[in-house]
C-alpha cells in the first residue's frame, strides 16, 4: 500500500495526531481536513491511489447526510472506514451504495491494517466489505442486524466462535464471513462436518497421517489443521463428534499443537476454530454425551443464527438474492408474484433457508422465465396456515401477513380444562387445521405454566420441561410477556 492515501475527516487534534501515526507506520499518506467544508471547497478527489475515507462518530453525526453525497460525487466513491464503538450508523444502512467499514475504538493497528487492506479490495473491484461480500447472511430485520454486529464486533479477534441455530439457518455462511472480515481472509477457510465423517476417520481427517499407520494408510496424509495453517478451521455440527475425539480436540484448543496418527512429531498450528452445532449442547453435557471443558473452550463468543420463521420480513430479501444466485447457474431466473409470496410467507419453514432456496430451485426448473403464482406452489406451501403479522413491503406497497389465534386458543383453553374429565378427540364436522390447532394448544399451556409460577420465566420452563432459552424464544414467537 506504499504511496496510498486517506483522506482523514476528524476534528479532534489528539485523535488525528494518533491516526496519522497509524497510518504514516503503515506507508499510508494522511490528508488530513477537520469537516466537510474544506474538501467540499475542493471539491470531490479520488483518484488511482486514495483508498479510503476514515470518518469518526461526531462527524458522521452532525455531516453524515452531506458525507454520504460528497462521496457519492465522486467519479469512483470511495469507501467509508467509520471509527465508533457501537458499529455502523444507521446512514449505512440507506447509503448501500457506497461500501463501509466499522473500526472499533480504540484504535488498533493490526485491524486498521485489515481493514485498509479490504478497502482496497473494493477500490480494485474485488469487494469484501460487509453489505456486498458474497458470504453476508442475507437480511435486514432486527433479529439478521444483531447477528452481522455481532460478526463484525468479533471477525478481528482470534477467539473461538460458537454458532448456534437449527439446520438450515446459514451457520456455514456466517464461519465464512466472519473469516473473511478477519486478518486471516487471507488465508485457507476449511470446513469439516463432524457428523458426516465416521467416528474412527476423523482423527486423521483433522490432524492427518503418516504412511503406514494404520491398515490403507498407503502415503502420508496432511491433515485439515495443517491445510487452514494461518486462517479459520470451521467445525460443523461439533455436537456429533465422540467423546474420545472431544478429548483430543479439546488437546489441540489448550496447547495449539497435535501429532499426525502414527507420529510422535510435535505439530504447532496457528488455525481459528468456529464450531457451529443444532444441538443443545448444554442438554447434551447433562446427557454425559459432551464434555463440559471443550464446551467452555468454544463457547467464548455464542452467536445464535434465528430461525426462518422468526425473521419472515426477510423473505423478499431472502427470494432475490437466492434466484439471483441460481440464475448465474445453469438455472433461467424466475419471478414470484404476490399471492406467491403471501403463501411462502404463512409457511413456517422447519427447513429454514435451505428448504427456501430448494424449493425455488425446483420452481425455477418448473417455471424456467416465468411468473410464479400462488397455485404454482407445492401443496404445502399454498396450504400453509397464517402466521403472526409481518410487513414484507414498504409503505406505499405493502402487504401484511396476518393471523388472530384469540379465537383458536379460547377453544383449546376450553378443550384443555374438559381434558381433566376426558376430552373427546373426535374431528369437527368441517375438519380441522392440525398446525394452528397445536399452536394453539402449546400457547394455552405457556400461559398456564406461566400462571402457575407466578409469571417467572424460570418456573414456567420447569413446569413444560423445556430450557429457559427456548421457552424465551417461543414467548416471543407468540408476542407474550411474562
Amino acid at each position: 500500500m506504499v504511496d496510498a492515501k486517506v483522506l482523514v475527516i476528524e476534528p479532534s487534534d489528539s485523535q488525528a495526531r494518533m491516526l496519522d501515526t497509524l497510518l504514516r507506520f503503515l506507508d499510508i499518506e494522511p490528508v488530513q481536513a477537520r469537516d466537510l467544508a474544506v474538501l467540499r471547497d475542493a471539491g470531490p478527489t479520488a483518484s488511482a491511489e486514495w483508498l479510503a475515507i476514515l470518518v469518526g462518530e461526531e462527524t458522521v453525526a452532525r455531516h453524515g447526510a452531506a458525507l454520504v453525497a460528497y462521496v457519492r460525487a465522486m467519479a469512483q466513491p470511495l469507501p467509508v472506514i467509520y471509527l465508533s464503538s457501537t458499529g455502523l450508523p444507521k446512514i449505512a444502512e440507506s447509503s448501500g451504495d457506497i461500501a463501509w467499514f466499522h473500526l472499533d475504538l480504540p484504535v488498533k493497528q493490526r485491524r486498521l491494517s485489515a481493514v485498509l487492506a479490504q478497502a482496497q479490495s473494493v477500490r480494485s473491484g474485488h469487494p469484501t466489505q460487509p453489505g456486498s461480500h458474497k458470504f453476508r447472511p442475507s437480511g435486514k430485520s432486527r433479529a439478521m442486524r444483531a447477528v452481522h454486529r455481532l460478526i463484525e464486533q468479533v471477525a478481528p479477534f482470534d477467539t473461538n466462535v460458537l454458532i448456534l441455530g437449527e439446520s438450515g439457518t446459514g451457520k456455514e455462511m456466517a464461519a465464512r464471513h466472519i473469516h473473511e472480515l478477519s486478518d486471516r481472509a487471507g488465508h485457507p477457510f476449511v470446513p469439516v462436518n463432524c457428523g458426516a465423517i465416521p467416528a474412527d476417520l476423523l482423527e486423521s481427517e483433522l490432524f492427518g497421517h503418516e504412511k503406514g499407520a494404520f491398515t490403507g494408510a498407503l502415503s502420508t496424509r496432511v491433515g485439515r489443521f495443517e491445510f487452514a495453517e494461518g486462517g479459520t478451521l470451521f467445525l460443523d455440527e461439533i455436537g456429533d463428534m465422540s467423546l474420545q475425539m472431544q478429548v483430543k480436540l479439546l488437546r489441540v484448543l489448550q496447547e495449539r499443537s497435535f501429532e499426525r496418527v502414527g507420529s510422535n512429531r510435535t505439530i504447532r498450528c496457528d488455525v481459528r476454530i468456529i464450531a457451529a452445532t443444532h444441538r443443545d449442547l448444554e442438554a447434551a453435557i447433562l446427557g454425559g454425551r459432551f464434555r463440559e471443558d471443550l464446551f467452555y473452550r468454544l463457547n467464548v463468543f455464542p452467536l445464535q443464527m434465528p430461525p426462518l420463521r422468526e425473521r419472515l420480513e426477510d423473505l423478499p430479501v431472502l427470494i432475490e438474492h437466492l434466484i439471483a444466485r441460481q440464475s448465474k447457474s445453469a438455472h433461467r431466473p424466475l419471478r414470484l408474484d404476490r399471492d406467491a409470496m403471501q403463501c411462502l410467507a404463512q409457511n413456517p419453514w422447519p427447513g429454514n433457508v435451505r428448504e427456501l432456496a430448494n424449493l425455488l430451485e425446483r420452481l425455477a426448473i418448473l417455471f424456467p422465465d416465468q411468473i410464479v403464482g400462488a397455485a404454482d406452489l407445492p401443496d404445502r406451501y399454498r396450504g400453509a396456515s397464517p402466521a403472526p403479522t409481518v410487513t414484507l413491503w414498504p409503505a406505499g406497497d405493502r402487504d401484511i401477513v396476518a393471523a388472530d389465534m384469540a379465537a383458536t386458543a379460547e377453544t383449546v383453553r376450553a378443550a384443555i380444562a374438559a381434558g381433566e374429565e376426558g376430552f373427546d378427540a373426535a374431528l369437527p364436522r368441517g375438519g380441522i387445521d392440525l398446525k394452528d390447532h397445536l399452536s394453539a394448544i402449546e400457547l394455552g399451556l405457556i400461559r398456564k405454566a406461566l400462571e402457575e409460577a407466578d409469571g417467572t420465566v424460570a418456573g414456567a420452563a420447569r413446569l413444560l420441561r423445556m430450557r429457559r432459552t427456548t421457552l424465551v424464544e417461543k414467548l416471543r414467537k407468540y408476542r407474550l410477556s411474562a
